[in-house]
């Protein structure tokens, strides 16, 4: 890997491009405490990974104006009464034309019902869980989620975490590009060394700014490209 680029001069650049100190920080995300983040209930930690999945590849609008609908069909999303439907039931909502015509992205929430009532038996509830990860092996959780959860692979796990106020950062394609176009990493970003090398370049930027890490990504995104933040 080539020497790490100096956080400060991310951040003069991406002053530069939006207009000044204040400008960037009225754009970057909000993050929450340990505390906040461990206060969240299972069922809603299940509802809006629920509606990452769906949001993946698909127009967020419509998920976000159909997600009252799935509030409803799934009991609110309490993990015990998800992992109650039979399969008929779970098959009558995938084809539910209330809802979205997705057999597998259906079947994620019932098998991410179980992660979370599996997640909460050993941690006290999955908000602790998650909130208890340090960040400086953040790309740990997102690998954890792929690993014990379903279609949270890319950058859905990223994503619902973000949502959700954990500290994470996200591989955009503007991120993806700056680490490439600096030599940050070396090998492909599904691979385990990439996401060692990016841990470990955003902990030192860490260290550097005292910044989080989400912060950090939203200023090299903001340097660079077309913004995809």
């Amino acid at each position: 890997m080539a020497t790490l680029e100096k956080f400060n001069d991310m951040w003069v650049r991406a002053c530069e491009r939006k207009g000044g100190p204040e400008a960037v920080k009225s754009l970057l995300p909000h993050t929450l405490t340990a505390d906040d983040i461990g206060d969240y209930s299972d069922a809603t930690l299940l509802s809006a990974l629920s509606k990452q999945v769906f949001q993946s590849g698909f127009v967020w609008r419509v998920v976000v104006n159909k997600w009252p609908a799935y509030e409803k069909a799934f009991f609110d999303f309490e993990p015990m009464k998800v992992l109650m439907l039979s399969p008929d039931q779970i098959q009558q909502r995938a084809s539910d034309p209330a809802l979205i015509r997705h057999q597998k992205k259906t079947q994620a929430i019932v098998d991410n019902a179980y992660m979370v009532q599996a997640i909460s038996a050993e941690y006290g509830s999955f908000a602790a869980f998650i909130a208890q990860w340090p960040t400086d092996d953040i790309t740990g959780l997102w690998r954890t989620l792929k690993k014990r959860g379903t279609r949270l692979g890319g950058n859905t796990g990223p994503y619902f975490l973000r949502t959700m106020g954990k500290d994470t950062f996200l591989l955009t394609q503007d991120v993806q590009a700056y680490l490439t176009g600096h030599n940050v990493v070396d090998a492909g970003f599904t691979s385990q060394t990439a996401l060692r090398q990016t841990q470990a370049a955003f902990n030192q930027w860490q260290q550097e700014s005292g910044l989080s890490l989400a912060h950090i990504s939203r200023v090299i995104s903001l340097g660079v490209g077309d913004n995809r933040v």
